[in-house]
């Protein structure tokens, strides 16, 4: 059992995070924390795994444990051969018994540096030298994160099989789904100023279901209560104004009328401030966080036209051979997404395609990299960035307000901005590009699972063609109409 008592959160700058957070996650629990880029969520479960980060926040309350907490962290930043890593000191024929919990063979890593693994094996190799401190409780920061579809399945039967308690953070909506029993979501109102957070005991699907039908239904009522105050307040002023115009016209000769308008007007007056009273407590109209209100320009791209009609004999990074005889062909309305194993080099075919593409200056193409900084100068304001794309500060503030940006988020060092809010930058810059065609690396790989289904309804209403390379098997089924594996042989079409 880990109980977290009344535990408050605020950053050096004075914005707070989390607010008197009291909970309590049991042994065998598998709970989902979920919530925007930047609210405080990695941060949260380093306090509760005890690990401090008061260099750059405050922490108010207290956690305490009767179990046994193990923590995997969001990125490995060392670099050991893996036995050492996992063992830290222990018998190596622990790593057998590890292995037969994980259901994963993890010799072919011995011999091996952490650095040379893909994104896979090292979440495994991260696992498995947690589980060897063998834990009650797990804390899993962002595990899904570069996990190719073979490993995210595998990361899931662990999950749901496991006996320990599991809080864990992932923007991937289907391991959510299968995944977790209940949900703590953390939340940001009043432009970031008010933090609030819902704990719920339903799964995923249910909680997010329920949530929609409540922002649905505050929303109808908030339109209601507005139409009716509005009828109310044009009633009011027209009588205001008949009121004081009587005032303004009644003969000195008449001091009874007089006194009565005066009284009606005392009377006016005093409707006018209940009005204004019922407009303060009037239901507010519910904005989601995640909410993504921009949307592509129409493109004129025949859906017939070859884009692309490609062999590459070879595929290599560097001297390294990744695959060979890749014959690759796009149309104009296609929507095209790659898949693969990490390392087998889906982001090297993705980069060669979309050279191919920008020598084609009768189209326009847009790219988001996986790497942002691929496009991004950190050093420069999300609102530079833009307005170097469009020569437009007014259009580039509006389109970042429609993704929920506040003023100072607009106009600070993009290197101050979590990872979702840098991918919804790149999103903005692909609006203002007007593209043809979309090339997307890992578009959601950054953005909370409750922002996927809306760049997923945009991307669904983009009229253009569409080259992505995802893992994400909701972006994959909705978006995609065509799917190909790449392995060593080629792409291979998924039927």
């Amino acid at each position: 059992m880990l109980k977290a008592h009344n535990i408050t959160i605020t950053t050096h700058k004075g914005r707070k995070l989390i607010d008197d957070f009291s909970y309590v996650l049991n042994k065998g629990e598998k709970i989902a924390l979920i919530g925007e880029e930047g609210n405080g969520k990695s941060t949260l479960l380093k306090v509760l795994a005890g690990i401090d980060v008061s260099d750059y926040v405050e922490i108010n309350g207290s956690v305490e444990s009767r179990d046994r907490v193990a923590y995997l962290p969001q990125t490995i930043n060392e670099d050991k051969e893996v036995y050492e890593y996992i063992l830290n000191g222990k018998d190596e024929e622990e790593i057998a018994q590890v292995s037969r919990r994980m259901k994963t063979d993890l010799s072919p890593f011995k011999g091996r540096r952490l650095q040379e693994l893909s994104g896979g094996e090292r979440v495994r190799s991260a696992l498995a030298k947690v589980l060897l401190e063998d834990p009650d409780i797990l804390l899993l920061d962002e595990p899904t994160n570069d996990l190719d579809l073979k490993t995210l399945i595998w990361l899931e039967e662990f999950i749901r099989n496991s006996d320990l308690g599991i809080l864990f953070i992932s923007h991937d909506e289907t391991l959510l789904r299968n995944c977790a029993e209940g949900v703590v979501h953390i939340e940001q109102f009043k432009r970031k100023a008010e933090p609030h957070i819902t704990i719920s005991g339903e799964s995923y699907e249910e909680y997010q279901k329920r949530r929609m039908h409540t922002i649905d239904r505050t929303n109808q009522l908030a339109a209601k209560e507005k139409a009716q105050l509005r009828k109310q307040l044009e009633r009011y002023r027209q009588i205001y104004q008949k009121v004081e115009h009587r005032q303004a016209t009644i003969s000195r000769g008449d001091p009874h009328g007089g006194q009565m308008l005066k009284k009606k007007m005392k009377s006016l007056k005093a409707q006018g401030r209940k009005l204004d009273e019922k407009k303060d407590k009037q239901t507010q109209k519910y904005e989601p966080e995640e909410a993504i209100d921009i949307f592509f320009n129409e493109v004129s791209v025949n859906p017939n036209k070859i884009l692309l009609d490609e062999y590459i004999p070879e595929l290599k990074a560097g001297e390294r051979g990744l695959a060979r005889d890749i014959h690759f062909h796009m149309k104009g309305k296609d929507r095209i997404c790659i898949i693969g194993e990490n390392g087998c080099g889906k982001t090297t075919l993705l980069k060669i395609l979309y050279e191919k593409l920008k020598e084609k200056r009768e189209l326009n193409c847009a790219y988001m990299p996986q790497n942002y900084n691929e496009l991004l100068d950190y050093k420069k304001s999300p609102l530079d960035y833009l307005e170097m794309i469009s020569n437009d500060r007014t259009r580039s503030a509006s389109l970042l307000g429609s993704l929920r940006f506040t003023t100072e988020e607009m106009t600070h060092r993009i290197t101050d901005l979590s990872e979702g809010q840098k991918c919804k930058t790149l999103l903005a810059g692909l609006i203002l590009s007007d593209p043809d065609v979309l090339i997307l690396d890992e578009p959601t790989r950054n953005l909370s699972p409750l922002s996927g289904p809306e760049l997923r309804r945009m991307l669904c209403e983009y009229k253009g063609a569409i080259l992505a390379v995802s893992h994400d098997r909701l972006f994959i089924e909705e978006v995609a109409d065509t799917v190909y594996e790449l392995d060593e042989t080629g792409l291979h079409k998924i039927e």
